[in-house]
């Protein structure tokens, strides 16, 4: 009997004395009510947070959609951060300890707060997009990310504080660090400045055609930190360094407010004075009447007899489309190219080609 009454006693001490001198006792309560909290999470998760995000998919405001799906996660983090604080207030412990503890929570919090900054900046960049004029799309969106980045930095950086882990000397070795790695990588930070000058200066956006002589045609398909990529027009994909949009003339035929037409019209030389000027006025009439053409004092028309060449009388016809559209433009050049060679035959008058005449003597 005396046996039994030791290890109760031995047992209620144990029990009693708990971790690190916390009753188990307390223990327990503290683990069930963070299990209730867990349970009030999926319980949130389940009904408040599908039955927004249903409501809001049904609104045509992006900003509510977006600000909704954003805060999904922290949401389901604060009963966590909630619960994990209230089961810790309610145990008894000592001062090492409860200073961890305070540590832990504290840790919590601010992972939670600059968690919620770093979701919220979406749907911010949602109202920024919509009335930012003077920012293009792409610039806006490397903004967003860079300030996410310097979050996520600030925020590891509070955490770490908190733990006692010093910052400013890991600053400091990184910014040696990073001298060392500026010299190697010179061409990184080269890109880098290219593409926000790209970026800032509205050079070209996602969706372009542009042209750079010597290095790529395409349409524009992504601006990143170092690179552009590309989409070819036989459907490759290119990524190029945005260094080369900085230094090299880009020409972007997005831009283009009126695409040309200019071409050499070539006639035989027997073809005579008064054909060429029917020709030339019929061809004139035809562009000023029809409605695919622009026609004003600032945009040049002109029929021009431009040269006598070697083997034909050259006709410089230079005129504006009013479309912009590449596919447009290539259905108004074919039908005016049919329209000029109807106006050629009309005419009695034919095309010139390459032609070479022999001179044979005969010896008597």
């Amino acid at each position: 009997m005396e046996v039994l009454q030791n290890f109760k006693n031995l047992f209620f001490d144990v029990w009693n004395e708990g971790i690190s001198g916390v009753n188990i006792s307390e223990i327990i309560i503290a683990l069930l009510i963070f299990l209730f909290f867990l349970f009030l999470r999926g319980v949130f998760s389940k009904f408040v947070v599908k039955r927004l995000e249903n409501y809001v998919s049904k609104s045509t405001n992006n900003f509510d959609n977006s600000l909704v799906f954003s805060m999904e996660g922290p949401a389901k983090f604060f009963p966590v951060v909630l619960g994990f604080f209230v089961s810790t207030s309610y145990l008894t412990v000592e001062t090492q300890a409860a200073e961890f503890l305070e540590t832990i929570n504290r840790s919590l919090i601010t992972i939670l707060i600059f968690w919620t900054f770093h979701q919220i900046i979406g749907p911010l960049s949602v109202v920024i997009k919509s009335v930012g004029g003077l920012l293009s799309k792409d610039l806006i969106n490397w903004i967003i990310k860079a300030i996410k980045v310097l979050i996520f930095i600030l925020g590891a950086a509070a955490v770490l504080e908190l733990w006692g882990i010093k910052i400013g000397p890991i600053i400091a070795g990184l910014g040696l660090f990073g001298v060392a790695v500026a010299l190697g990588a010179q061409d990184l930070f080269k890109n880098l400045i290219s593409g926000i000058l790209v970026l800032v200066e509205r050079r070209f956006q996602v969706g372009d055609w542009i042209y750079v002589e010597g290095v790529i045609e395409g349409t524009v398909e992504s601006i990143g930190f170092r690179s552009t990529v590309v989409r070819r027009f036989d459907k490759s994909l290119a990524t190029i360094p945005n260094f080369q949009f900085a230094e090299n003339a880009v020409i972007n035929n997005t831009q283009t407010t009126n695409r040309r037409i200019n071409w050499m019209i070539g006639l035989e030389y027997r073809t005579t004075s008064e054909q060429l000027k029917n020709i030339k006025k019929e061809i004139e009439d035809y562009i000023k009447k029809s409605d695919d053409f622009v026609k004003s004092k600032d945009t040049l028309l002109s029929v021009k007899v431009d040269q006598f060449a070697a083997s034909s009388i050259d006709i410089r016809l230079i005129c504006f489309t009013k479309t912009r559209h590449f596919q447009e433009w290539l259905n108004v050049k074919d039908t005016l190219a049919l329209e000029i060679k109807n106006i050629v035959e009309k005419n009695k008058a034919s095309f010139a080609f390459p032609s070479t005449s022999v001179y044979v003597e005969k010896n008597s």
